[in-house]
């Protein structure tokens, strides 16, 4: 299962032949440079790895998004944090930055968590320096509430949460 399609966005789960589409997401030092890429291939293909099995594993992962002619966006998803709590991300491919895909994605999969994953809250973060995420992440309603070490760059990242009430 997958958050519903958006006006101009479609998920899907990765699987094991995505290896192209993961590394020009993980595999790009554009993306990744914030977040403590780049990361090599072994990387990358460890990364696809830890995505399906999340999804095997808790029913959620940081889903494949697609314009719906196919051409692929990025990703955007959760991963387990607490108990009911998950961890809100999206990676875009540069080409396509700055058109409120990141936004867009978010909205359906805070609503899958909601409805589908009965979710209390999300967390999410971003590096310091990337006032793009800060921008998206206030536009959906998170309120930023500490500041927490994020080992892969060694910095201490800025933390919001969101509630999320039953609909």
């Amino acid at each position: 299962m997958t958050p519903a399609p958006t006006e101009r966005l479609a998920f899907r789960t990765w699987r094991g032949d995505d290896l192209a589409l993961a590394r020009a997401v993980f595999g790009d030092p554009r993306v990744t440079r914030l977040v403590g890429g780049p990361f090599d291939e072994a990387r990358v293909r460890a990364r696809l790895a830890s995505e399906i099995a999340c999804q095997r594993d808790h029913g959620f992962q940081y889903w494949p998004i697609f314009l719906h002619d196919a051409t692929h966006v990025g990703c955007c998803g959760l991963k387990p944090r607490a108990p009911a709590v998950h961890e809100l991300g999206f990676y875009l491919r540069p080409e396509h930055d700055g058109r409120g895909y990141a936004t867009e994605a978010a909205r359906s999969v805070i609503a899958y968590a909601r409805d589908v994953l009965a979710a209390s809250a999300l967390f999410a973060g971003h590096h310091p320096a990337n006032a793009g995420s800060r921008r998206v992440l206030e536009k959906l309603g998170f309120r930023f509430t500490h500041h927490e070490r994020y080992p892969p760059t060694g910095l201490d990242h800025p933390g919001y949460e969101l509630a999320l009430s039953p609909k």
